[in-house]
Formats: C-alpha cells, sequence, structure tokens
C-alpha cells in the first residue's frame, strides 16, 4: 500500500486484523505515521521543523504494545528495531550505549535495501548464472581446440541468421539452455566454483560508549587485506543455479547506493520501539552509581531530541525517527523519568487489560489467530481439529482465572493454555493421520481441571 493510501482510518483497520481491542493506542500510532507522510509534502523550509510525534505506551505485558508497533513498522515497509531500555548503561561504563540502538537500526534498513536491490537485479542475474551454468555444463571451445565445426543447412533459419549455417556449440547450447530452464537438468550434478566471504581474525574489543562497531571496521579493513578464496561445490544443478544466481546478484547491486538509500531511510522513516523504559527510572533509595537507570535516561535524551550518530556507513540524524517507548509503570509511573525525557514523549496511551471477552477473540478473528495457527499444525499431520465454540470460552475463561490467580501476562497465558490443552494430540498427532479430533468445553475440562484447581501447579505450567 502506497504512503499516501495509508490514512488513519485504514491504518487502524489495518491493525485490527491483527490485534484486538486498544482503540486508542492504535489512533495513536496511526496519527503518528500519517504526520511522517504529512511532513514529506510540506514546503522544504518547514520539513525539517516539524519533529515527530514520539509515543508511550503504557501498560501491563501481553496486551499488544510490541505487536502494535512491529504490525505498524510492517505497514509502510519502515526499518524497525525493538531494544530493551534496561539493557543499555550510562556512557564511560563497560556495555551497550544507547548509540548502538540507531546502529542496529541501520544495520536493519541496510539489509532491507539489499534485498530489494537483488530482487531488481534478480532476471539479470538469472541471465548471467545461466549462462556460468551452461560454461560448465558445455564448455566452449577455444581456437586451439581447432575449427568449430559448421553444420550445411539448406535455408537459414532467424536463429541461424544470414550466415546459412549454424554453429554446432550454439545450437546445443540453445537446447542445453531450454532443458536446464524446464528444469530437466535439476537432478544432474555439476562442480561449481563460488566464492567464499572474506575471513579474518578474530577481533574481540571491550570498551566503552561508541566503540561496539570498532571490531567489525577493523575486521573489514583486515579482510580487504585478505584475497577471497574460492572453492569447488559439488551439488545438483538446480541448487547450483540458485547459489550463482545469489552470487551474482550480489555483484550487481551498488552497496554504495544501497547504503545511501538506507540512511534516508532510517533518518526519515525509522521506528524504535524502546521496550521496558520504566525500568531506566532511578530509585530514589538507591546508592551508588546507577549505570542503567537515571544515566541512561540522560544518554537517550540526544538522541530523542535529534543528534548525529557515527556509524561505519557514515552519519546519521535521529531528528525525524519515531521513538516509540512502553512500559508497564507498574511501581512508577511517566512522571518520574527526567522532565526533558517526558518532554519529548508528548502522546501517552494507556492500553487495556486483557479478559474473557477479549481473549475469545483473539483465539478466533485475527489472520493469525491461536486457534488457526494449531489447525494448521495439526493438519500438517492429516489431522483435523475442530474447536466448539464451547471450548474456545473454556480456554478464554481458564487463560482469565489464572491470570487472576498468578503473575498477570496477559494474552501470552493463552499460549502457555493452548499447548498444555493440545499436548497429547502434538505428541500422538504422527499415529492419528486422517482423524478428526473435536475440542469441546468436557475436553478442555478434562484436561485443564487438575492443574488450574491445584494452585501451586499452575503456577508452574500455566
Amino acid at each position: 500500500m502506497a504512503q499516501n493510501d495509508l490514512t488513519p482510518r485504514k491504518i487502524v483497520e489495518r491493525l485490527d486484523q491483527y490485534i484486538i481491542g486498544q482503540h486508542e493506542a492504535k489512533r495513536a500510532v496511526a496519527i503518528a505515521l500519517r504526520n511522517r507522510w504529512r511532513r514529506q509534502n510540506v514546503p522544504e523550509e518547514m520539513k525539517d521543523e516539524i519533529s515527530p510525534k514520539n509515543i508511550i505506551m503504557i501498560g501491563p505485558t501481553g496486551v499488544g504494545k510490541t505487536e502494535i508497533a512491529r504490525r505498524l513498522a510492517k505497514l509502510d515497509n519502515s526499518p524497525f528495531i525493538k531494544v530493551e531500555a534496561s539493557k543499555f548503561t550510562e556512557v564511560g561504563y563497560v556495555g551497550r550505549d544507547v548509540e548502538s540502538m540507531i546502529r542496529d537500526l541501520l544495520e536493519q534498513a541496510i539489509g532491507m535495501v539489499k534485498e530489494e536491490e537483488q530482487e531488481r537485479v534478480t532476471a539479470k542475474a538469472s541471465e548471467l548464472a545461466e549462462d556460468r551454468l551452461l560454461d560448465i555444463l558445455l564448455p566452449k571451445k577455444t581456437a586451439d581446440d581447432g575449427v568449430v565445426e559448421m553444420v550445411p543447412v539448406e535455408a537459414p533459419t532467424p536463429e541461424q541468421g544470414e550466415g546459412g549455417g549454424v554453429h554446432v556449440a550454439d545450437t546445443t547450447r540453445g537446447k542445453l539452455r531450454r532443458l536446464l530452464r524446464d528444469g530437466n537438468l535439476d537432478e544432474r550434478f555439476v562442480e561449481i566454483e563460488i566464492t567464499e566471504s572474506r575471513s579474518a581474525p578474530m577481533v574481540e574489543i571491550f570498551s566503552s560508549s561508541g566503540m561496539e562497531d570498532m571490531g567489525l571496521n577493523i575486521k573489514d579493513m583486515l579482510g580487504s587485506i585478505f584475497p577471497q578464496k574460492k572453492k569447488k561445490q559439488r551439488m545438483k544443478v538446480k541448487e547450483a543455479l540458485e547459489k550463482l544466481v545469489d552470487e551474482e546478484a550480489q555483484r550487481l547491486v551498488d552497496m554504495e547506493k544501497v547504503t545511501k538509500t538506507a540512511i534516508e531511510r532510517v533518518e526519515q522513516t525509522g521506528i524504535v520501539f524502546l521496550d521496558e523504559i520504566d525500568k531506566i527510572v532511578g530509585d530514589d533509595g538507591s546508592h551508588g552509581p546507577d549505570v542503567s537507570r537515571e544515566g541512561v535516561q540522560r544518554d537517550l535524551l540526544p538522541i530523542v531530541e535529534g543528534s548525529t550518530v557515527s556509524t561505519r556507513y557514515g552519519i546519521v540524524r535521529t531528528d525525524h525517527i519515531l521513538f516509540i517507548a512502553a512500559g508497564a509503570f507498574s511501581s512508577t509511573k511517566p512522571s518520574d523519568l527526567i522532565p526533558e525525557l517526558q518532554g519529548r514523549f508528548p502522546i501517552r496511551v494507556e492500553l487495556d487489560s486483557l479478559g474473557k471477552d477479549e481473549f475469545i477473540r483473539i483465539l478466533t478473528e485475527p489472520h493469525n489467530a491461536l486457534v488457526k495457527q494449531y489447525t494448521e499444525l495439526m493438519a500438517t499431520e492429516g489431522v483435523t481439529i475442530a474447536f466448539r465454540e464451547d471450548a474456545i470460552a473454556a480456554i478464554a475463561e481458564t487463560a482469565t482465572l489464572v491470570n487472576d490467580r498468578a503473575e498477570n501476562i496477559g494474552a501470552r497465558r493463552l499460549h502457555t493454555i493452548m499447548e498444555s490443552l493440545l499436548d497429547t494430540i502434538s505428541f500422538d498427532a504422527p499415529e492419528m493421520n486422517g482423524q478428526e479430533v473435536v475440542i469441546d468445553a468436557d475436553y478442555v475440562s478434562e484436561q485443564l481441571d487438575e492443574i488450574v484447581e491445584d494452585e501451586d501447579l499452575s503456577r508452574y505450567i500455566l
């Protein structure tokens, strides 16, 4: 879908296909995404003045915070990265600094753009790969091998041209090419020479901020000194053709163009999902240096405000990257963040906890609903599973009950419930080919009641 077609209403409709409820959060991210398109279309002198409206999503685990951000990035093919805020350390301490997430985002974008470019040159790469494979299957004769035989014919054909004769090698090569394209040579074995990636001695560097990819830079530098190795491999023609197409596609891709496009895409449409941001709220009662809390907030501030980050591919500006933060904030609140950082997340959305009604919808409505997933998984073994409506309701009720008794992990509880429910069927499925299994409320009760009633057991199993 083109970006100009991604209206907020359509974005919400697309998110509704995978995520149940949380309408306010969907509206917030839909508006934020649409504002990026709007910024691209304002007058040039105003474009750089408009900053993204970063979002904080507040809600317990398993209510859809990560899924909303991930699906949003897929809608317009934006570079997207999810990072745990709690894994960063303050500048000056051993560990990952906050700038590393921008470098990781750029790596992600380069992979995306490179894949797109390889798809664009696939047709040309296929032709080149075919020629290389035909050269192996039918080596060309040289002048030293003798005179190339000509076959006289009565009248020239379009393939022969005006000469009235045709090279035997040319006709054979044409026939061989047709056989190759028709798949008649797929099972034949052939020996091909492929280029191995440059290898260099392993370099490991323990350092502080901004130095994570120094090891990669040194490796690249040393790798360029060592010559590329080529090795011969014996494989089937079909597999050899795939490898040669991939190798030729990589040669045709202009990496300088890929890097430039990737940097631009990160700067204009990149999305960073900062999970567990509540874990970097400082604790007033702590003593000594707190290298993963307020110090990290201070380091995050310039990245979110807009700064330049040095990477091995060049400078990346973060002024227009969209940051979506999320946290449960069970023992803290967003106002406990340092004031400067609070101001950089103007939109705050609270996500609702999930109950029985939401669980029933989650099990059946989305495109990737759990019931559909398990039905398809068992179908691969020739087993047909039919879920009755009363079974769906019983599963949802069980998940709600266990979430109330133990830790509330939201929709993730459904995964543990479904695994316990279908444990026997999953194990016996290879011997049940052709059978149909009907799962109703009685079956759910039979499989789960004992575990649910034993509160201590349910804490470990469900």
